[in-house]
């Protein structure tokens, strides 16, 4: 026993990965408050939270303009966090999210309207990440960036210099040279812009 514990590696801790859900648009394209549509039975917020595998993260925060988010937030054992001024774009919300994490190594964040993401899908992601801990990662299909994407602590002073509807996109575009992709079917990436699409999905997902 002793040997073995001897030939481990001394830094056995897990990297400090953070969760940030980002909940707090006006969704104008689809209408009304997008969040609370149901697909296939529940909402999309609540599918949304059910997606974040919770034991990867040291922290989850969800950040939203509307009360009974904050509530389900707590009901998953996640930290709300009230955005006051979503017309701030979602600069502001990335802002918030990161403050309320703490000190990180790195953060993933998450968009709340990819119905079809799986649990399954953004742990094996946050896997990937760690062994390359440097680099920006983010879930794609076929070649194509989608969400969540990772950002390691080197990036936040670049994410919270962010303004208006400026979001983790354009820090991705300045450094495309350290992005790497992680593969995963299609559908988990598509969002739900507007009820059109929500319903256009739930019918493939019937077919599926």
């Amino acid at each position: 026993g002793a040997a073995i514990c001897k030939n481990r590696r001394r830094d056995d801790r897990k990297m400090n990965i953070g969760c940030v859900v980002m909940a707090a648009g006006d969704a104008r394209r689809f209408g009304e408050n997008k969040l609370a549509a149901l697909f296939d039975g529940k909402t999309l917020i609540r599918r949304a939270l059910e997606a974040v595998p919770s034991e990867e993260f040291s922290a989850v925060a969800v950040v939203t303009q509307y009360p009974e988010v904050e509530d389900l937030a707590a009901e998953f054992g996640f930290i709300p966090v009230r955005n006051p001024h979503p017309d701030w774009g979602i600069s502001h919300t990335i802002r918030l999210g990161l403050e309320a994490l703490g000190d990180c190594e790195a953060a993933l964040f998450q968009v709340s309207d990819q119905p079809m993401l799986c649990r399954e899908t953004v742990a094996a992601e946050v896997a990937f990440f760690r062994e390359h801990p440097d680099k920006l990662v983010g879930l794609s299909h076929g070649g194509v960036r989608g969400n969540p994407c990772i950002f390691p602590a080197a990036y936040f002073p670049e994410l919270l210099a962010l303004t208006e509807d400026h979001g983790g996109s354009s820090v991705i575009r300045r450094h495309e040279e350290d992005l790497l992709l992680f593969e995963c079917p299609a559908r988990e990436l598509e969002d739900a812009d507007t009820r059109q699409a929500l319903r256009a999905m739930e019918e493939r997902k019937r077919l599926i």
